[in-house]
């Protein structure tokens, strides 16, 4: 198991406990790689490891996601890597049903359902809107659906020679890295498979601020991988830089010239409420919604748009 940690003080040890308390017939071991955190994570990180030998820790100086994966992987002792976040909870029998899945298939890379679950009232309503195609499009690890080969996955149970063979996480990457690697695997001829029995449990942004900020970097490093991989681009990713253009020419036409050309704009208006109120499950998530799925498309669509070139210098990948 595999985890980068940064700033992690409020979920590490619900997350570590998870894995300790696996159902699995084979060894665990849990790598952290414990980036410069500004609260409490190396101290309850090392609590963690006093209590149990099987937690290991690394340090990650930078404190970027693919760096620390690279290093928890060079560290693994096993041919199997999990690949868990420090903000995420697997079910008991995660490990044990992904290494069935990954020896039935011949996948180099198995991976379930992200199950968007919200503690606070906003949380509750971003985890509605991420699990919702209205929300995030029809990704399978967000909706669900049939056993199968994807593009991608959440997360991830790797062989760890396929992941080497590949070169490892791009660290120049500080989102879509798995998105990335996982073209990168059926590149080689890998098979990345979805079942919808792994399940991991996600804990949305708690703010609407956090969350704009999140949603920008998707948009943002969505753009470099579409750059750096031609061919992988689709409508499903063009839909909110398009949103956002037609929005923006729709509302200052409609200001300048005539109120007509207001009507794209209004449109898309009452597909947000529409939305909404598909979505939501009660009265305060309806009145939520539109504040959320607003924020999510057009922070991932003004991403995609202002991504530059420059976000990715050259850099090797470690083997």
């Amino acid at each position: 198991m595999v985890l980068p940690v940064l700033n992690e003080e409020k979920y590490l040890a619900d997350s570590v406990s998870a894995i300790l308390n696996q159902k699995f017939d084979g060894h665990l071991e849990i790598i952290l790689a414990i980036g410069p955190s500004q609260d409490r994570t190396m101290e309850i990180a090392r609590k963690l490891q006093s209590a149990d030998a099987r937690v290991v820790i690394i340090e990650n100086p930078t404190g970027r996601t693919a760096a620390g994966l690279n290093l928890a992987i060079a560290a693994s002792s096993y041919s199997v890597i999990v690949r868990v976040d420090g903000h995420s909870n697997i079910p008991s029998n995660y490990c044990q049903l992904a290494y069935e899945i990954l020896k039935d298939t011949g996948a180099v890379n198995v991976g379930g359902i992200m199950d968007a679950t919200g503690r606070s009232f906003f949380e509750k309503s971003v985890a509605r809107a991420m699990r919702s195609p209205l929300g995030v499009g029809a990704s399978r690890f967000h909706t669900g659906g049939t056993p199968g080969e994807v593009d991608t996955v959440y997360l991830g149970v790797f062989r760890k020679e396929a992941l080497l063979a590949a070169g490892g996480f791009d660290e120049r990457f500080t989102r879509a890295q798995d998105w990335e690697l996982n073209f990168r695997l059926r590149e080689l001829g890998g098979v990345v498979y979805f079942d919808p029995r792994l399940i991991v449990t996600y804990r949305p942004r708690s703010s609407l601020r956090a969350l704009a900020k999140q949603y920008f970097q998707y948009g943002r490093w969505r753009r470099v991988v579409s750059r750096r991989h031609q061919g992988t681009i689709n409508y499903r990713y063009l839909a909110p830089p398009f949103t956002v253009i037609a929005t923006v020419i729709s509302l200052i036409s409609g200001w300048l010239i005539n109120p007509v050309l207001l009507l794209p704009a209004l449109i898309y208006g009452l597909f947000i409420l529409i939305a909404s109120i598909l979505i939501g499950k009660s009265l305060g998530e309806i009145l939520c919604l539109p504040a959320v799925l607003l924020t999510m498309h057009i922070s991932w669509g003004i991403g995609f748009l202002t991504s530059p070139k420059s976000l990715v210098p050259a850099v090797t990948l470690h083997p």
